[in-house]
């Protein structure tokens, strides 16, 4: 019974697509800052910074999870 229930929520995880949109939208939002850093050089400092808090909060929430 224990495996069944298991396979059950494996499945149900699988099939779990709500986070898709924030994954897509985040990716997209990260392809339009680099292509704006390549462009305009001025801006690539300040998406440097940006993404290095981003990696900061994503480094920590990885650490107290």
């Amino acid at each position: 019974m224990k495996k069944l229930n298991m396979l059950i929520w494996k499945l149900r995880i699988m099939k779990d697509t709500r986070g898709q949109d924030l994954i897509e939208y985040a990716l997209m939002a990260g392809f339009v800052a680099v292509a704006a850093g390549a462009i305009v050089p001025g801006v690539a400092s300040s998406i440097k910074t940006i993404f290095g808090k981003v990696n900061n909060v994503m480094t920590s929430s990885a650490t107290q999870g």
